[in-house]
């Protein structure tokens, strides 16, 4: 973790496409906190994606694990892992590596409507998505070796699913954890139990057996599918929402969309030792450069990041700062001055994030 007590090293990794922009547009709403509330951060970057590739052959060097591993937390800018090469030639996904090496079991996703920026269905939307993180239908983490998908035949592609018993228990051990400290006190399992007979019905087994520990939370079930409808209907029915992989990375972009934009979606990846913030977004490779991509997700991942530094350290100031960053996202959106072309505004990415830094 760190190397000091009280020193908060932040490793930036700033990807591919409009990676570098919102990576710096957040650092500097960072540093604005870092002044305010005294947390002593200090940065550490290194290079991971096309311009790591281009320098070592890779995507994700080794030495890029040991620095994450010795931060207090990272940063993770968007990459363009779909134009990767093969893996076998260094085209390696910086995200699902930093996921499996850091066992960052818990994809945690608000869905959080902006005061004055309406959501796209309904009342405003105040959910979270606890997506389990390292197993499920993702090929590049379900094998010791080798991928989860491969071809028998030239006509014959298959991929296989991963659910264990410990990473089901303790992705929803995290979702009821997170549950207790929230209002309502309710968790929603996502399944496919009824055609997934065997692994979704460990899944829920688990589910099952953690809500039987904590009586003061409302547990219920509800089938992917359906689950995919209620949200356009009414997401203010639900509070947090626990999943295996897929169907978590699907249900989150639904629910950020329909609360007011995924380009305000914040998330983090967290284990028992590390945390990663990133964006929920792409690096979308088309406004690359143009300083006019939002970095709102990015920062307001950076504040979870922070939240979940003050909760392990017991840190008063690092709480105060992540609340004053989301309170300062706030307040710059719901301006409409305030924002950039993507919510309807002029600001470019880093006018915007003057913006959030002055208010922080």
């Amino acid at each position: 973790m760190t190397t000091q007590q009280g020193a908060l090293t932040i490793l930036v990794l700033e990807g591919d496409g409009i990676g570098p922009e919102i990576t710096a547009a957040t650092v500097s709403v960072l540093r604005a906190a870092d002044r305010k509330f005294a947390l002593g951060l200090s940065f550490e970057s290194a290079d991971i994606g096309w311009v790591a590739h281009r320098a070592t052959g890779t995507t994700f060097p080794d030495a890029v694990e040991t620095k994450a591993k010795a931060a207090a937390g990272v940063l993770l800018g968007p990459v363009s892992h779909n134009d990767y090469p093969p893996r076998a030639e260094g085209g390696l996904n910086p995200s699902g590596e930093l996921r499996k090496r850091l066992d960052l079991y818990a994809n945690i996703r608000p869905a959080l409507s902006r005061p004055g920026f309406p959501p796209r269905c309904g009342v405003p939307v105040d959910l979270i998505i606890y997506r389990e993180n390292t197993e499920g239908f993702y090929a590049d983490r379900t094998m010791f070796a080798g991928t989860g998908e491969f071809m028998p035949t030239p006509d014959l592609a298959m991929a296989m699913r991963k659910v264990t018993r410990a990473g089901s228990t303790r992705i929803v051990e995290a979702a009821f954890r997170h549950a207790m400290q929230r209002p309502r006190k309710k968790v929603t399992a996502v399944h496919k139990s009824n055609v997934l007979r065997i692994s979704d019905g460990l899944f829920l087994e688990c589910a099952r057996e953690v809500a039987a520990r904590y009586p003061q939370v409302t547990y219920q079930e509800q089938l992917i599918d359906s689950m995919a409808a209620l949200l356009i209907r009414d997401a203010s029915q639900f509070d947090i929402i626990v999943t295996t992989n897929m169907f978590g990375d699907i249900l989150s972009d639904e629910a950020t969309e329909i609360s007011g934009s995924i380009g305000l979606a914040a998330s983090l990846n967290a284990g028992s030792e590390f945390a990663v913030a990133q964006a929920q977004h792409g690096s979308a490779p088309d406004i690359a450069g143009k300083n006019v991509a939002n970095p709102s997700s990015l920062i307001g991942s950076a504040a979870m990041l922070l939240a979940w530094l003050g909760e392990r350290r017991g840190s008063d100031n690092l709480l105060a700062a992540a609340r004053a960053i989301e309170t300062a996202l706030d307040k710059v959106i719901a301006e409409p001055a305030g924002r950039t072309r993507d919510m309807g505004g002029t600001l470019g990415t880093d006018a915007f994030a003057a913006k959030v830094a002055a208010a922080v």
